[in-house]
């Protein structure tokens, strides 16, 4: 008795067909993927700076911290609106602003997320917070001097503890200023962002990749350079005849 027996399974020139059929498949949906994964990273990054702008309104209106003791609201940096780190305070002791204590003088219930009080340190030795594919960074003011305002960016630790006799009281009553870059430019995200008290978002398109993974930008980066070194100055907006200091365009954001 002859049986006609058949070997099970596919020839190789069909596996290579199904291997060709899902390089296509891959090529044309990854690129598509990454840029909804972009697209979404900026946009959350948008938000989250707009977050953080209502926290400082938020904080500086209660006046939780007044390290002059002159009924004025300060603005705060990550530790400090997350309630990780005790806040800045007036000391009576020494008639100056000090470090508040630790199990005392921490904002109940804070304002952000207890996740933005993970702050580690970036390339310029400041404090830094990342949050879906990008990394947040605040400056407060230091004294005004030669008509410039200096900023500063937030202790490695959260808060402002190391920093706390650099601050200006009176400045950092009005002046604040927060930016936002990639932490892996073209993969994460491309664009980086800049917000301060007035409110305003401006964007950098960023495709030099000049700001990504810890080298993120100086205080005055978005500011126009016709007094550089200082958060009073104008935005660098192109619309408006200004080149920023860190020589790249500035505009504001649509979205």
């Amino acid at each position: 008795m002859i049986r006609n027996q058949r070997n099970a399974g596919f020839t190789l020139i069909e596996l290579m067909i199904v291997v060709a059929i899902i390089a296509i498949i891959a090529a044309v949906a990854i690129p598509k993927l990454m840029s909804a994964r972009i697209s979404a990273n900026e946009n959350a990054a948008v938000a989250t700076l707009r977050s953080i702008a209502a926290a400082q309104q938020q904080l500086q209106s209660s006046a939780a911290i007044d390290t002059d003791a002159d009924g004025g609201g300060e603005y705060g940096l990550f530790g400090e609106l997350s309630g990780q780190i005790p806040l800045r305070i007036f000391s009576g002791a020494t008639l100056a602003p000090a470090a508040g204590v630790v199990g005392t003088d921490e904002l109940d219930p804070p304002i952000l997320a207890t996740a933005f009080g993970n702050v580690f340190v970036d390339g310029a030795g400041d404090g830094i917070v990342e949050r879906q594919g990008y990394h947040f960074k605040i400056y407060l003011p230091g004294p005004t001097a030669g008509g410039a305002t200096p900023g500063i960016g937030e202790d490695p630790a959260g808060g402002g503890a190391a920093n706390v006799a650099n601050f200006d009281p009176a400045n950092c009553e009005v002046l604040w200023c927060a930016y936002a870059w990639p932490v892996d430019a073209e993969k994460t995200g491309n664009r980086c962002f800049f917000i301060n008290q007035e409110g305003d978002i401006l964007q950098h398109d960023n495709r030099a990749q000049n700001y990504e993974m810890l080298n993120g930008p100086a205080f005055d980066a978005a500011f126009s350079n016709t007094t550089p070194l200082s958060m009073e100055e104008d935005l660098g907006l192109a619309v408006m005849g200004f080149v920023a200091n860190d020589t790249f365009v500035w505009t504001t954001v649509g979205n």
